[in-house]
């Protein structure tokens, strides 16, 4: 009874939209089944999203990360010229890259469970019967969800403590933390996403007789 207490005290917090309720309703255990659900919902809703716009099942991911690391250069190469040649330097210059850096490896990684481009181990399971290679597939997809929980769930509180004591951004007046920590739980609701991808794809193609295991390609299309 008292894990669902706790539950029911995640959704009062979310829905008061106050963060430090939900940063007081974040430390409980139930938090851990609330994340799991919410992980699955989330990433059975955003494939179903998928298959109806297609473009962002192929672009979604990999635009967020080539804006990304535009934002990153672009701050970057101005800073040096405000530095050696205005002799000058935008306090944020250096907080605000490591943000956006963090906001591309979570896209990215969850772009790159879809290709498979993970520890995929393909050359060894290749040659290994069909049901090993069904059973390694479901591995994975088991593995990476529970990974996509762990990290939603921590991530989650990390942002809602932050929002909660209203960190801002070093070298800035206004930015808060947070509008960057929560893209953690939203890159890993896409991970949740990819991961059901993979594992309907991979139930189809062992019904059909298709191949299991491919080469996986970075930066290759989904």
């Amino acid at each position: 009874m008292a894990l669902w207490s706790e539950i029911s005290d995640i959704f009062s917090a979310f829905a008061s939209q106050d963060s430090w309720e939900i940063r007081n309703a974040l430390k409980s255990n139930g938090a851990w089944v609330f994340g799991a659900v919410a992980t699955a919902l989330g990433g059975l809703a955003v494939m179903w999203i998928y298959r109806l716009v297609p473009w962002l099942d192929r672009h979604l991911e990999r635009t967020i990360m080539v804006y990304s690391y535009l934002a990153i250069a672009f701050i970057i190469f101005w800073g040096v010229i405000d530095r050696f040649i205005f002799s000058n330097q935008q306090p944020w210059s250096t907080t605000i890259p490591p943000l956006l850096f963090m906001i591309m490896a979570w896209f990215g990684a969850a772009f790159n469970v879809r290709l498979r481009t993970h520890l995929s181990f393909a050359e060894f399971r290749t040659i290994m019967p069909r049901g090993g290679q069904m059973a390694c597939l479901t591995l994975d997809a088991v593995l990476w969800f529970i990974f996509s929980v762990i990290v939603l769930v921590t991530t989650a509180r990390m942002t809602a403590l932050s929002a909660s004591n209203f960190q801002i951004v070093l070298g800035t007046d206004n930015v808060m933390q947070w509008w960057f920590l929560i893209t953690a739980p939203m890159s890993f609701l896409l991970m949740a996403a990819r991961v059901f991808e993979n594992l309907f794809e991979d139930i189809a193609n062992f019904r059909s007789g298709d191949p299991l295991i491919k080469q996986a390609v970075i930066g290759g299309d989904v």
